[in-house]
């Protein structure tokens, strides 16, 4: 059902703003969040790149927190653990981990194209209402003035 806003009051188009507000505010926080699940993915898939041949055998340091690292030497350039999400890991080689990983960002991607037409709706509609709200706010200011012209007369 389509309500003309016009018809509205400011009290309503006042709430009809806020909630619009906790829409857009709701939809940009989903797309921040599925980037960054995104850019974890984009990160994981390219570093897939350093298992090959010519780094077996390697010493590099392997993270035990954001901070603490220990040394380590990569045996196996064939195969990796991936997190396939509630604390379920699967052993895959690497080309099967990087097919998981291209799924997985297309995936998110296809997501956030879906939400920006969305986003893109509700910033056109608050701008409407905004506007309306402004065309009120000023036939109510003029209407006061006209009405304190009247009555000094």
């Amino acid at each position: 059902m389509a309500v003309n806003l016009a018809d509205l009051s400011l009290p309503q188009l006042e709430g009809l703003k806020t909630q619009l507000d906790q829409e857009i505010e709701f939809l940009t926080s989903s797309i921040g969040q599925l980037k960054v699940v995104q850019t974890k993915y984009v990160e994981a898939k390219d570093s897939l790149n350093v298992l090959n041949k010519n780094n077996k055998g390697k010493e590099l340091l392997v993270p035990l927190t954001s901070s603490m690292y220990v040394p380590g030497t990569l045996n196996d350039v064939e195969h990796v653990l991936v997190d396939v999400g509630t604390g379920y890991y699967v052993e895959k080689n690497v080309d099967d981990s990087k097919g998981f990983f291209k799924r997985k960002i297309d995936f998110l991607t296809k997501q956030i194209e879906k939400i920006q037409p969305a986003l893109q709706e509700k910033h056109a509609m608050k701008q409407a209402v905004i506007e309306v709200m402004n065309v009120k706010i000023q036939q109510l200011q003029q209407s006061q003035q006209s009405s304190v012209g009247t009555t000094k007369a």
